[in-house]
């Protein structure tokens, strides 16, 4: 069997072979690769799923229902071939400034409408579920926000005078963030404003009171001594005072903005969300001295995260919501 693949050229050649890529997608969702059917949940046991070799899916031994590895994921009800999902998601994963519908539907042959569904499905699996405090072992987190929007310097100046009236980030999307520096990950979320009940409770559900918690001196986050060991620093006077500082977040905020400014140019609040899960998830599989990961590990991690995900066209413009 070909060795799996180790860069993008080794991926293109790799998956070039629909079973293949079949049998890659099931070895990564289900134990052993072995299939469960998506309809009942029969498991292959001593009794095995009939596999229809000209249609490339199984039929359940349990309840007589046919499917295919697409069934039940992010790939389900695409006319894409799954070489072209493949590919993309390999580039999607390892491509640290990201990567453009454009550059994509140049590459694998696709309409630009067709290369942003894929990724924005692709996105969609690219979040990692963990119950994890930060901090648990009494460790460092940081705390901070972030604002993304037009910059008021490339506006007309009629826009810049009523977005000043309006306020400051009247027209941008907040973001919060936390980062454990011994764990070296980041949690980041879309938020509705950065008022004080909004991120002190986000910090309340991710982070342990044994944790050492750094912000700056903003006021959203007074009050939070009387829960952990809690040291801020003012940046109107100084950046680091030690340990004390947010510098971990600000250099992700300063990855993710170049990201939305330099590769995908224009990005609606409404779509937001996923951008910063792509952003994060390279982040935290990033290659370090501790956690040497390999591109191959980032684009495993990421498929076999494809199962009970969907995301249909008119969920993904806001006309229905999500089906699950």
């Amino acid at each position: 069997m070909a060795k799996f693949p180790t860069t993008l050229l080794e991926a293109t050649r790799y998956f070039a072979d629909d079973q293949r890529c079949i049998d890659t997608v099931a070895s990564l969702r289900w134990p052993d690769g072995k299939p469960i059917c998506p309809k009942c949940g029969a498991e292959e046991n001593e009794r095995k799923h009939y596999w229809f070799a000209t249609q490339k899916r199984w039929k359940c031994y349990a309840c007589r229902k046919q499917f295919s590895v697409k069934v039940n994921s992010i790939f389900e009800d695409s006319a894409i071939s799954l070489d072209k999902w493949l590919v993309a998601l390999w580039m999607l994963c390892n491509c640290k400034n990201g990567v453009s519908s454009y550059e994509i539907a140049r590459d694998l042959n696709l309409t630009q409408k067709s290369a942003w569904f894929v990724l924005q499905r692709l996105r969609e699996i690219l979040p990692t579920e963990s119950n994890h405090m930060f901090g648990a072992d009494g460790g460092p987190v940081e705390s901070d926000e972030a604002h993304v929007g037009p910059n008021p310097q490339r506006m007309h100046a009629d826009r810049r005078r009523k977005a000043h009236a309006a306020g400051r980030y009247s027209n941008k999307a907040s973001i919060h963030g936390l980062l454990d520096r011994e764990l070296r990950q980041i949690r980041a979320r879309v938020v509705p404003n950065v008022k004080r009940e909004t991120l002190q409770n986000a910090i309340l559900e991710n982070v342990s009171p044994s944790a050492k918690l750094y912000t700056d001196k903003a006021v959203m986050y007074d009050g939070l001594d009387k829960t952990f060991v809690h040291e801020m620093v003012d940046h109107s006077r100084e950046y680091v005072r030690g340990e004390v500082h947010t510098n971990g977040l600000e250099n992700f905020w300063s990855l993710l903005k170049r990201t939305l400014r330099g590769t995908y140019v224009a990005v609606e609040p409404f779509h937001l969300d996923r951008y910063l899960a792509e952003q994060v998830f390279r982040f935290n599989n990033r290659t370090t001295k501790d956690n040497p990961l390999t591109d191959a590990d980032r684009f495993t991690l990421a498929v076999s995260q494809i199962s009970g995900k969907r995301l249909t066209f008119a969920a993904l413009t806001g006309k229905v919501p999500p089906s699950f």
